[in-house]
């Protein structure tokens, strides 16, 4: 077992962590297209290019293993396997390539961001901060593809990462998909790039990822996957040694590392520009439902209607199609309108009502996950509502439930925006939260049985309190370490992700 798998450093208490004084002062205030383009002055000056050659002496600092088996192997994304053994490991120097034909035989240089994009030019070419130290032959498969959800793969490797077609919304060609463990830190390493390198995006060719602008620097559909997997996995301790370790290399550091609130404020729900202008990926939506493919318009009864457009599949209970408001709409009486699950989470929502025939004003609930949100008012004119904050994060599925029995109303142009911060639950938990000041750790991660032990300096933590990924506490103890035990008796906890806070440090952890 690792014995420090999944340390992760909350987000709020990650902001500046190890950056100098001041830093990061001229992009403070500033948000959208203006925060990236601060941030994009900040971390070109200082930068000095190493060359090619150059990154062989970098990844002696900052690709070594000291966060897993913490032996000096190299740490390779596309082999590291956190709650096992790993299928080989690479010494430093010793094993680079060179030539190989299977895994295993040697490591190179990835860029996530391919080369060829950029005709090898430099500094890109050069550029440690999204150039990582991975498994010849699996970079060699993973080729110049985007990252992406796979649907069907054609290759995994021996530690999971899997190359197929893209299951990803707005994309269907081939995608490649590293593991959970390294999802947020992939993100990470490409936002960095299209921050570094914005005013030299126009130049580049965009491999069916990069966008040919400054801002946003994506494509949406690849915006919107990284904005996933930047929410799903947050910093880990083994991303700020390396972010430390480039810095020192190369004069220059990865903002989103030190501060991942940035990504939200750049690309995130309600970030502007200097100008005012919304930020396109979230506000233009992550999923909307205009029901022009709902059944038989001509249908008078009430019945229980379902369809899928747009990758979402629908429920509407005691519903008819007849009716209209700005074109087709659904008409629900006593019964709900609820979609299939949906990736990227919540932002905010927007939908349209129309009180049909004879009846009273009311409202429908709006639930996300079976969580009520808001509600949503209907009156016989067409109104329009928009939710907004809701922000949750992950898998959602949206529920609109009537709150009368016999109203008849009709609801058109539904949509809602997609969320890449911390949701709103697990924010509460982190709001007190510091940084790891008593370098402490979880080492039976992933955890098994009913005892959690921790590592560090335990003598003084008053309080030990358990949250589920809702940010509902489960389980709180007074004093948990006053028998000088460095462990935790927990309750039967289900299987799943949970937050471990010792007073004010908090440490993610799986429960198998």
């Amino acid at each position: 077992m690792k014995n420090s798998l999944l340390l992760f450093i909350l987000a709020s208490g990650l902001a500046h962590a190890q950056a100098p004084s001041g830093y990061y002062s001229s992009a403070n205030g500033l948000s959208g297209a203006s925060l990236k383009t601060a941030l994009s002055n900040i971390i070109t000056n200082g930068h000095q290019d190493k060359g090619y050659n150059g990154l062989w002496t970098g990844y002696k600092t900052t690709d070594i293993d000291k966060n897993y088996e913490n032996d000096g192997s190299i740490l390779d994304i596309y082999s590291e396997k956190p709650s096992g053994t790993d299928p080989y490991k690479f010494t430093p120097v010793t094993n680079q390539c060179g030539t190989y034909s299977t895994e295993g035989n040697c490591y190179n240089r990835e860029h996530l961001v391919p080369q060829s994009l950029f005709n090898q030019a430099s500094p890109m070419v050069s550029d440690i901060h999204f150039i990582r130290a991975t498994d010849g032959k699996v970079n060699g498969m993973r080729s110049n593809y985007p990252f992406g959800k796979v649907g069907t793969a054609s290759f995994t490797s021996k530690n999971g990462s899997k190359l197929g077609t893209s299951a990803s919304s707005g994309y269907s060609g081939t995608v490649f998909e590293p593991i959970d463990e390294f999802k947020g830190d992939v993100a990470r390493m490409i936002f960095y790039f299209v921050t570094r390198y914005q005013s030299r995006l126009s130049s580049f060719s965009s491999g069916n990822m990069l966008g040919s602008s400054a801002f946003p620097g994506l494509q949406t559909w690849e915006l919107n996957v990284l904005l996933a997997w930047h929410n799903q996995d947050p910093v880990s301790q083994a991303e700020i040694n390396r972010n430390n370790a480039s810095y020192s290399f190369q004069g220059n550091r990865n903002p989103f590392i030190d501060n991942p609130n940035y990504v939200n404020q750049i690309w995130g729900s309600g970030s502007t520009s200097g100008t005012g202008t919304t930020s396109p990926p979230s506000s233009a939506g992550c999923a909307s439902e205009t029901f022009e493919t709902i059944p038989t318009a001509s249908s008078a009864s009430y019945l229980t209607r379902t369809w899928t457009n747009n990758g979402i599949s629908w429920t509407a209970t005691d519903a008819r199609t007849d009716q209209t408001v700005s074109s087709k709409a659904i008409t629900i009486r006593d019964g709900a309108l609820t979609s299939g699950s949906s990736a990227n989470g919540i932002g905010s929502l927007t939908v349209t009502t129309q009180l049909k025939f004879t009846g009273s004003n009311g409202t429908f609930n709006v639930k996300v996950n079976g969580n009520t949100v808001g509600t949503v008012p209907y009156n016989s004119n067409t109104t329009t509502t928009t939710i907004n904050n809701i922000n949750i994060s992950g898998n959602v599925a949206i529920t609109l439930e009537n709150n009368s029995t016999s109203d008849r109303v009709a609801i058109d142009n539904l949509s809602w925006t997609c969320y890449s911060g911390t949701s709103r639950q697990v924010q509460n938990v982190y709001a007190a939260a510091g940084t790891n000041q008593h370098s402490l750790r979880i080492s039976n991660n992933p955890v098994s049985g009913n005892e959690i032990f921790v590592k560090g300096e335990t003598q003084n933590i008053k309080k030990a309190e358990i949250y589920n990924l809702q940010g509902k506490a489960v389980q709180t103890i007074e004093q948990p370490f006053k028998n000088s035990r460095n462990s935790i008796r927990i309750k039967n906890l289900p299987s799943g992700i949970y937050f471990l806070k010792l007073d004010t440090y908090v440490i993610k952890f799986i429960v198998k």
